[in-house]
Formats: structure tokens, sequence, C-alpha cells
């Protein structure tokens, strides 16, 4: 093989064009910072001349079609610190060396809709805008610490590894979108820690092969539209929208977690905790989560008519203790989880949240959850009376050997059943709550039997009635006759041998009436435990 000779390079390029000819086929960085901190920073608004300017038109030609590598080296282009004038147009094209853009300025968009790339990294670089829909690369697409001013879109692009965001800053389009990331695929993880946005993050359809970080961001909805909407997003293990460590000196993250381990309540020293918010609405409508959906002190700011949407997810775990939502909705209708971690503060109040046909095997509070505060959220997520969310809580309890607490949640559950019924039914269900708590207290029975027996055999102690045949009459007896009256379904043998008359034929009768009330209610609630068994 015989090496290019250098009359190969084009005529036209200029002098730092020709050095990062030269670095490209070396493999090696080319470096054109000024080592001064304030004049190589790409986001502020110092001149960068002509000595650190290369054309896009150039790049392009780099990347596309470019010199082979000197004997030894591997042809890459990594540029630091330099300003790239023009559009740079790789649209359709097949990029194979790697590229590496660290520092960089672009003075216009980066169009790449439909190009492959190996691997694209570009770290703390200046974009006006990143055009990629339908972008394929077989490695990384890393993007972490660049401000785009009018937002990326990535709408059907497949990252071959991972896609790492962390510490972006996006403005929005014309549509009001940040990210336009509908359709993308990335086949290992998704990180965009740290990230602040200006307009809507949308991941309609997403698939992630691994875990989707949004730890610490900050999404601000742009107008007439969510911060958060991704609908139909699949992630195969957890959804973190939780807090991240950043460092008090740099701000740079922190050492991320393993998966599954919550991060500590009380920053390592040096750092501190940033939640994750969110000002504006979130669509997670019809999600799979293979893990988890992790909310842990995450905060959400709505307005009145905006919606933590969770409508129709399904995932082994959802850990809902974020801060309470002060307006908006949370809404669960239709959510399918096994193991449900909450906290009693993190929960709307009454109209602020909806959980029709929520599921849930399990219940694991953070913290002191008492089952008063259990009602409440019960109550909170059912303005109109509704039977499903008292009689699944209900379940749970009792699955997890909580019978006492599973009979007051469907005591709850009565009592509320009652506010809708008409007035003669609700008079007969405050008489059932009165005396036996509708068959969930059935101890109550027993007490008010023992009191009314006690009373009727006192007061019938005080008369001696006259029998109604003179020959056919057991011997009287006070204390019998109370307890015929009041058991209906056993004759003890003194009830129609006696002539009552007054008052005392009105004090029997009512304790006929009274027992049949408790045999009722006794009876009713016999048959709802053993329809429970």
């Amino acid at each position: 093989m015989t090496e290019p000779q250098d009359s190969e390079i084009p005529d036209s390029l200029s002098t730092s064009e020709l050095g990062m000819w030269q670095a490209f086929r070396n493999g090696s960085t080319y470096d054109l910072r000024a080592r001064d901190p304030m004049r190589d920073d790409p986001f502020a608004p110092t001149v960068w001349g002509a000595e650190r300017s290369v054309d896009a038109r150039v790049v392009a030609r780099l990347l596309l079609s470019g010199p082979p590598a000197r004997p030894g080296r591997v042809a890459a282009l990594k540029l630091r610190g330099i300003r790239i004038t023009g559009t740079l147009d790789l649209a359709g094209g097949r990029v194979a060396p790697y590229v590496e853009l660290t520092g960089c300025r672009f003075e216009e968009e980066v169009v790449l809709p439909e190009c492959h790339f190996t691997t694209l990294r570009m770290v703390g670089c200046a974009v006006p805008r990143l055009e990629a829909a339908r972008l394929r690369t077989e490695g990384d697409l890393h993007l972490p610490r660049c401000r785009i001013e009018r937002g990326i879109r990535l709408t059907d692009a497949h990252i071959g590894t991972d896609l790492l965001l962390n510490q972006i800053e996006l403005g929005t389009d014309r549509q009001g979108r940040a990210l336009a990331g509908d359709g993308l695929t990335v086949a290992q993880d998704l990180q965009a820690e740290m990230v602040e946005t200006r307009g809507e993050l949308s991941l309609r359809g997403a698939k992630v092969g691994g875990s989707l970080s949004l730890r610490g961001s900050r999404l601000r909805a742009g107008r007439g539209r969510r911060a958060l909407n991704a609908p139909q997003l699949t992630v195969e293990r957890t959804l973190y929208m939780t807090e991240a460590w950043v460092s008090v000196d740099t701000g740079n993250l922190g050492t991320t977690p393993p998966y599954g381990i919550v991060m500590a309540q009380v920053p390592a020293h040096g750092t501190r905790a940033q939640v994750f918010e969110c000002r504006g609405g979130v669509r997670l409508d019809d999600g799979r989560f293979g893990d988890a959906v992790d909310l842990h002190k995450a905060r959400f700011v709505l307005a009145p008519r905006e919606e933590l949407s969770l409508r129709r997810i399904v995932a082994p775990e959802l850990r809902f203790n974020a801060e309470r939502p002060e307006e908006g909705r949370v809404v669960l209708n239709g959510a399918k989880v096994v193991t449900l971690i909450d906290v009693s503060t993190s929960w709307p109040g009454p109209g602020g949240l909806a959980m029709g046909g929520f599921v849930y095997e399990n219940l694991v509070p953070y913290g002191h959850f008492p089952l008063s505060r259990r009602l409440e959220w019960l109550a909170a997520a059912t303005p109109e009376y509704v039977p499903e969310p008292y009689e699944r809580l209900a379940t749970v309890l009792r699955n997890c050997g909580e019978d006492a607490d599973a009979r007051e949640v469907l005591l709850a559950k009565q009592r509320r059943r009652r506010e809708t019924l008409p007035p003669a039914a609700k008079l007969w269900g405050i008489l059932q709550d009165w005396t036996v708590a509708y068959g969930y207290r059935p101890g109550r029975a027993a007490v008010w039997m023992a009191v009314l027996w006690a009373a009727g055999a006192v007061a019938f102690s005080q008369y001696e009635p006259a029998a109604i045949k003179r020959d056919e009459h057991p011997e009287w007896n006070a204390a019998l006759y109370a307890l015929d009256l009041l058991v209906p379904v056993i004759n003890l043998g003194q009830d129609g041998y006696w002539r009552m008359e007054g008052g005392w034929q009105w004090a029997a009768a009512a304790l006929v009436l009274l027992g049949w009330i408790l045999a009722t209610t006794v009876a009713a609630g016999a048959s709802r435990l053993l329809r429970r068994g």
C-alpha cells in the first residue's frame, strides 16, 4: 500500500480547516481553544474569529467521503473549541468515522435525518437546532451539557446502545416542543438527568431497552402543551423521575445509584439534592414498565385543568412518594401495579385524584399511613360513590392478614353507599349502622341483646300477667319471657301463654320488633362474611 500524497488535500482549505483535515487522518483531537474559560465558553457572547472557524461543508466532506487514515491510525473527527459555520447537512448519509465534538459552536442548525452513524458524541456544544428524524446509530448518541435553542427532533430514530442527554438545555421549536422523540428506540439506557426544557418533551410510543432516567430534570411545558407527553412509552426497566445529587461547587451530577436503590434522604457532603420538577401536564397513559415507576420527591406544578396522567400503565411497582400537587389531578384509572409504595402526604385532596379500575396487590407505605388516612384517600378519589376502590383496598388488606382493617373499609363503603339511597332506605341503613355496623361488628348485637334482655327481665318482673288459658300455661318467668320475645326463631316456652294488657302489650311488641331488627342485621353481616369466604 502507498500512502496518499498531500496533493490530495483540497486547495481551498483555510489554515484551521487544513489542521482539521490532518487531525482527521491521524485520528487525533483538533483543539483550537484559547485556554481562557470566558473565551472558550461556546455559550458566551464572545466572538470566535476565522482562526477558530471551519466550514460545515468541509466537515461534511470529511465525514461522508474523507481521506483514508494514515498507516497505523483510525480516521476520526475529534474537534474541541471550534466554530462551525454554515449548515452541517448530512441527511441520508452514512458516516463511518467516530465523531466527537466538545465545546464547539455551530452557527446554523445540524441536519441529520436518515443519517447513519457508528457513534456520535457532541459534548457541551451550542447548536441552534438539531434535526435528526430517523437517525440511526450503531453505538451511542451523546449530547450532554449542550444548549440547543430551537430543540431536537429525534422522531423514529434508532440508537444502537445509549442515548445520553444529561444537563442539556433545550428551547422550543415552532410547535412548542423541546424534544420530539415520538417513535424513538433506544437499545439500552436513556439518561436525561438535570435536563432543562422550555417546551414539551414528547416521547410518544418510544421504546427504551434499559432504564429511562429523568433525575433532577426541570421540564416546562410550552404554550398549549404538556411538560412530558409520553403515552405508550415502553421501558424495560425503571422510569426514574426522582431527585439527583449535584456538586455544590461544580453543579455536576453525582454518582448514579444502582438500579432499584432509593437515594438517601440526606445528600453526601459537598452535594445538594435537586428534585425532578414538571411545570405542566404529564401523560404516561398506556405505558409499560419492566421494573418500576419511581416518583421519589418529584414535584408536579399543575394548572387546575392539567393532569399527572397514569391511565392504564402496567408496572410491577409504583413509588408514589412525590410532593403533593397543589392543583390539577392525579389520574390512575385502569392502571395495574403489583406493589404500590406511597406516602400519606403525597396524594391530593378531594377532586384531585381519580383511580377507577386501579388495580394493586400490595401496599407498602413510607412512614405512618393510618387506616383513617387510607379512607380519606378513597374518599378523595370518589367524589361520587363508587364501590370498586373500597373493595380493592379491602381485598388487599385481607390478603395481607389485616382482617379488622378490611372490615372497617367495607363499613366505610356501606356508609358512603347510604348517602345515595332514598330516605326510607337511608333510615334503615342508619339503624343498621347504629346497632351492628352493617354486620361488620357483630359483637354489638350481643351487647344490645343483653341490654334489652336485662331491661325486659327487670320490667316484666314487676308484672304478673293473666294466662290466656287458665289450665294450660307454664310457670311465669319474666327473664325467659323477655328472651323469648327477643329471639324470634327460638321458642323458650313462654311466648303465647300470657295476656299482656295496656302498656305491657306495647313493651312486648317493642321487644319483638327490636329482636327482628337485630336478627336481620346479624344475618346480613353473616351472609357478607360467607360471600367473602
